[in-house]
Parts: C-alpha cells; sequence; structure tokens
C-alpha cells in the first residue's frame, strides 16, 4: 500500500501564495528584461533600426503582460502579509527594540534573513508604487495629443522609471538570495505538494 503525503493547511497555503507569486514575479521580471532592452523611445521612431520588429508578441502585449504580471505579484503579495501579518509585527517590534539599544537575542541566521526581506519588501514597493505611477500616467504624456507634457508628481517620468528599474533590481536580486538560503525548505514542501495530489493506493 502506498501512503499519501499529508500536507498541513498552513502549509499548502503558504506554498500556494509563494508558487502565485513567483509566477507573476517570473512574468513581470521576463518582460521587464524586454523593455530593458528595447527602450520606448527608440522603439518608436528613434535610431533603433528594431523599430516595429515583432519580438513573439507586439509591444502592447508585451505590455499587458508585464502589467497583468505585476498586478498578479501585488495581489498576491496582499494576501502574503494577511497570512504573516502576526509575524510581521513581531519582526517589526523586535527591530525597533533592536534600532533603540535592547539586547535581544538574535543570531546571525536570523539577522541576515530579516536583512534579505527588508531588501525585498523595499525594493518590491519601490517597484510597486512606480509601476503603479507608470500604468496611470496620462495617456497624453503617453504619445497623445500632448506629449511634451510631464505631470511630475513627486519626480519627473524619467525618475520614476529609474526608480522602476533599480527597484526590480534590487527586488530580484534579494529574492534569489532568499531562494538560495530556502531552497531546502522550498525543494522539500514542492515535492511534498506534488505527491499529496497522488491518491493513496490500496493493496487488499
Amino acid at each position: 500500500m502506498t501512503q499519501s503525503i499529508r500536507l498541513s493547511t498552513r502549509t499548502r497555503h503558504n506554498w500556494l501564495i509563494d508558487a502565485t507569486l513567483f509566477a507573476g514575479a517570473l512574468l513581470a521580471l521576463l518582460t521587464g528584461i524586454y523593455f530593458l532592452f528595447l527602450p520606448i523611445g527608440g522603439f518608436q521612431g528613434g535610431r533603433n533600426p528594431a523599430y516595429g520588429t515583432i519580438y513573439l508578441f507586439t509591444r502592447q502585449t508585451w505590455d499587458d503582460l508585464h502589467t497583468w504580471g505585476g498586478v498578479l505579484m501585488i495581489a498576491t503579495v496582499l494576501v502574503h502579509f494577511a497570512f504573516h501579518w502576526d509575524w510581521v509585527k513581531m519582526m517589526a517590534r523586535r527591530i525597533w527594540r533592536i534600532a533603540w539599544g535592547d539586547r535581544i537575542n538574535f543570531s546571525r541566521g536570523a539577522k541576515i534573513n530579516v536583512a534579505i526581506d527588508l531588501a525585498v519588501a523595499l525594493g518590491f514597493l519601490a517597484t510597486a508604487v512606480s509601476g503603479i505611477y507608470l500604468m496611470f500616467l496620462p495617456r497624453a504624456f503617453q504619445g497623445g495629443a500632448n506629449p511634451g507634457w510631464d505631470p511630475g508628481l513627486l519626480f519627473t517620468r524619467s525618475t520614476w522609471d529609474l526608480i522602476h528599474t533599480w527597484g526590480a533590481v534590487v527586488m530580484v536580486v534579494a529574492a534569489l538570495l532568499h531562494f538560495f538560503i530556502h531552497w531546502r525548505w522550498i525543494s522539500n514542501v514542492t515535492q511534498r505538494f506534488w505527491r499529496s495530489l497522488v491518491p493513496a493506493e490500496s493493496s487488499r
């Protein structure tokens, strides 16, 4: 008889949330690389010889994929925070107390984890906020009747674009470190998750 693998409801939910977040991040990352190497100015009529060239999809389709990948990431992160809110509050209090000089037992590994998680969070926040700004930027500036107009909310559009790009770079690098540190857990839980979906075979 083959026994089925049991997975707790919390672990299953965590895996599904992380897998959805990974899918959205991968989609946003791949489409972001496309835009990084095919800037909008050159593509729309500058000196870029690739003007009008279609790579798998039209530029609008790439833009839609990038947008919806980002939306999926933001929605999943909100769910992730909701599920781990107690842990976030606990860690925030401990960090705050350490910052004010309290001596709290915080292992070296825990400090590294917190630093990486903080880098991921800040990179994500910068990328998400700048992405939302660029997404809702008035169509006039994006090439409509008044292409020279820039609303300049806090920063210029170019600065927002740089924040979006470098925020994503910080987030990706920190996320890769996060994956490396937790790879054993990720691999183990992923295998258990898929095996838990296979029904047990009973012998008579």
